[in-house]
């Protein structure tokens, strides 16, 4: 493999890209002996599975012994074998039924062949049976699996929210009154406002089982994240002291070697401290085409549909070039999107060697089988070190070598990490967060588990301590209606419109603005309302299935925008006013090296107009002109976490600002504008999120404070965890922003330390230096 890495540095295109090369080495498998039901111990062998690997093992016997389980190891380390033994073998001894709840359909398809073959291997009289209930099914194949009864249901959290839990009593009895086991698999997944409402949606469904008699433990399937018994008691439920955490890969591994590659920097004449880099797509494709040349089968992942398409299709015409057609043939791009059909051969493409390379999306990060690959390249860092090394994981299996190239983009994040690659490869995983305490989400799920099952003042247990007044509120409005029994107060819903199909799992906001194309009128695409405001007001530039489109009306009255096709070769962005008020302070704490300093957790509403928007050359990324707009504001309650700028910090920042060409005003209002953006930009080094989940403000003056301040706030209403997790790691925070904007070596910041493609501002003002001497002063890193 060294001489791999020394073939990729003789690349004509190499410029000194190899920001870092780490070697892991080889690691072999540890055992352990466990008795198994005999009929399973030989279906096993006959799959070449003789003995366990000691985690899975040690799993199956937590889950034998009553205790809920977290798994949390790598990719490939065989993690279904936990669950699958078990639900197995309570369903061969008695008829104990299991719930495998997987994150998306390609996966419950993967694992229902798995099973399905396994429980074909134990032959007839096993009473083990294996089905899916997915939204694929037609209603007829649905009657269907329910007449079978099956020992073991393969389905989705949707499901169980739209069919299952809303027709327990009429259709699921049988289920539910033998449910044993829950499997709960990529439960790192589970976060943020999709998170949140699994958490509520599996608290809804262990009232159910209580109802039918029925009290299943837990098997929890996690990447390697900081807290991973925090997390899956958060979002089953169930006291972190029932968990039983299994977190040693006992798999074997082959000789891995990571390479992280930075794009070389422009050296156009007029780029010198402009510290914009050279495309790291191009980039990544050359590596893709000539590793694929070379005879090594290789998996790129990338961050959107689209570009997985697009350099696929690239990758092969840029093969055909060379002459190596047949190569250019066994190409594929591979994503959500595509039928299920195509992607199970894509899959077998892999796994048989008939397919020689793949772009996708991180649709193939999940734990669908692709067997062992020569090489992974990641295209840009995908957010999290947890799913680099989740994508890491399809590289290589058993005793095989592999090679992972991260390739970085712009992105903050990106170069801090190509910067300071000891924390990428030996930093603290992130912590998976979210809130099923989400005062936005709370009642829907409330309404919907009273429509499955009466209400009573017990449910606190479920729903926590505010259940008392969501009840009445849902009371009040007619949600509820109010029975007294002989047992005591009893609360049902009214029998309207299924509350179930009134919510969905995946936003907390229902309102809708439907995307027309006006050549054929025909629905393109549905955005959530404020996402259209963003991405469909007038004269915007959309981008859909390699077509692009300039928004020609946006009709808020009807949720309606219409757009045509254009040949705009520039894109848009919107500029926007903000406001903080801040409503209530729930916590505050004082900064370690500045104890005059508070730091704080709050409730508070955000209100943003958006004023107009900026058409923008993608090349070079200059204005090229801007055109006001008449929106609506909006206004999100959530949470967040602010700091004030004390007097003395800001008179240096002042003073250091006078030798600024636009003034000390300037420079004082640029700085904690950079070290908002810096902030949220690594956001995700610490916790699972996206930087879009974050947002903030920094202000001069605010009336609450009296001072400067800087806010941060969590993206979504109510918030769903991220700025009270953020809190506690403010200081880091802070300590990193400051190394990401002093290392990086542009004079006025850039797309890799300061500017963000979410400014409302332009991006104007931002000034390094002073957001440096604010981030270090309240650190105690300046001297």
């Amino acid at each position: 493999m060294d001489d791999l890495i020394e073939w990729l540095r003789a690349r004509p295109y190499y410029e000194g890209q190899i920001a870092a090369h780490r070697r892991f080495d080889a690691r072999d498998p540890a055992f352990a002996d466990i008795a198994l039901e005999p009929r399973l111990s030989s279906a096993l062998e006959t799959r070449g599975i003789d003995r366990l690997y000691r985690h899975q093992a040690k799993a199956v016997e937590a889950v034998r012994d009553g205790d809920n389980v977290v798994l949390a190891t790598r990719t490939a380390s065989g993690k279904s074998l936990a669950y699958t033994i078990p639900a197995f073998e309570r369903a061969m001894d008695h008829g104990g039924r299991t719930l495998y709840l997987g994150p998306q359909n390609a996966l419950v398809a993967d694992q229902l062949e798995t099973l399905s073959d396994l429980a074909h291997g134990l032959g007839f009289g096993s009473r083990v049976s294996v089905d899916q209930y997915t939204g694929r099914l037609s209603n007829s194949e649905k009657r269907e699996v329910r007449k079978r009864m099956p020992t073991v249901l393969l389905s989705n959290p949707d499901m169980v929210h739209y069919a299952l839990l809303p027709h327990a009593h009429r259709l699921w009895e049988w289920f539910f009154s033998s449910l044993e086991t829950v499997v709960i698999d990529e439960v790192h997944g589970y976060r943020g406002v999709f998170g949140s409402h699994v958490a509520l949606l599996l608290r809804r469904l262990k009232r159910v089982c209580e109802r039918f008699g029925s009290d299943p433990q837990f098997v929890c399937c996690s990447a390697t994240i900081g807290n991973p018994v925090e997390h899956a008691a958060r979002i089953t439920g169930e006291a972190e002291s029932s968990f039983a955490l299994v977190d040693e890969d006992a798999s074997g591994t082959g000789e891995t070697h990571w390479v992280l590659w930075n794009p070389p920097e422009y050296e156009t004449p007029d780029a010198g401290g402009s510290g914009r880099r050279r495309s790291g797509h191009v980039e990544t494709k050359n590596l893709f085409v000539d590793l694929v040349a070379r005879g090594h089968q290789t998996l790129t992942f990338t961050r959107a549909r689209q570009a997985a398409e697009r350099y696929a299709t690239e990758s092969a015409s840029d093969l055909r070039s060379r002459g190596e057609h047949e190569l250019a043939g066994e190409i594929a791009a591979y994503q959500a999107a595509l039928t299920n059909d195509r992607r199970r051969e894509i899959e077998s493409g892999l796994n048989d060697g008939d397919i020689s390379g793949v772009w996708s999306t991180n649709a193939l990060e999940l734990g669908v089988d692709v067997g062992g690959l020569d090489v992974v390249l990641i295209d840009g860092y995908p957010g999290t070190r947890m799913s680099a090394w989740q994508q890491a994981g399809r590289a290589g299996r058993g005793e095989r070598p592999a090679l992972v190239v991260l390739v970085g983009g712009e992105d903050q994040l990106d170069q801090y990490l190509l910067n300071h690659p000891a924390e990428f490869f030996d930093g603290d995983p992130e912590r998976a967060v979210s809130d099923p305490e989400n005062e936005h989400l709370l009642p829907s799920h409330v309404a919907c588990a009273a429509a499955e099952n009466w209400l009573s003042t017990a449910d606190d247990a479920y729903f926590g301590e505010t259940f008392p007044d969501v009840v009445s509120a849902l009371e009040a409005d007619d949600t509820l209606a109010r029975r007294n029994t002989d047992e005591g107060v009893r609360w049902t819903h009214d029998g309207g419109e299924s509350p179930q199909h009134a919510m969905s799992l995946r936003t907390i906001t229902d309102r809708e603005v439907q995307l027309m194309d006006s050549r054929s009128d025909e629905s393109i695409a549905t955005l959530g309302f404020d996402n259209a405001l963003r991405d469909a007001h007038p004269g915007a530039v959309y981008h859909h299935q390699g077509q692009t489109y300039e928004v020609t009306d946006l009709d808020l009255d009807r949720d309606v925008a219409r757009l045509q096709p254009t040949w705009a070769d520039y894109y848009t962005r919107i500029l926007h006013d903000k406001h903080i008020t801040v409503e209530r302070d729930i916590s505050s704490k004082p900064l370690s090296a500045r104890s005059d300093v508070e730091v704080r957790f709050a409730e508070v509403t955000m209100r943003k107009q958006i004023t107009g928007f900026e058409r923008r050359d993608p090349k070079r990324g200059t204005t090229i002109g801007h055109q006001l707009l008449d929106l609506p504001e909006t206004r999100l309650r959530t949470k967040a976490l602010y700091v004030t700028v004390p007097d003395d910090v800001e008179s240096e920042m002042r003073a250091l600002g006078e030798a600024h060409e636009k003034g000390s005003d300037y420079a004082f209002n640029g700085g904690i504008h950079a070290a908002e953006h810096g902030m949220i930009s690594l956001f995700p080094l610490t916790l699972l999120c996206d930087r879009g989940d974050i947002g903030g403000l920094s202000t001069p003056y605010h009336d609450h404070t009296g001072q400067s301040t800087i806010f941060i706030y969590d993206g979504h209403s109510g918030g769903v965890g991220l700025t009270r997790a953020g809190y506690d790691i403010v200081e880091r925070l802070m300590r990193q922003t400051a190394r990401l904007i002093d290392d990086c070596d542009c004079e006025d910041g850039c797309p890799s330390c300061v500017q963000s493609p979410q400014c409302g501002n332009a991006n104007d003002p931002l000034t390094k230096e002073t957001a440096v001497l604010l981030l270090e002063s309240l650190t105690g890193l300046r001297d």
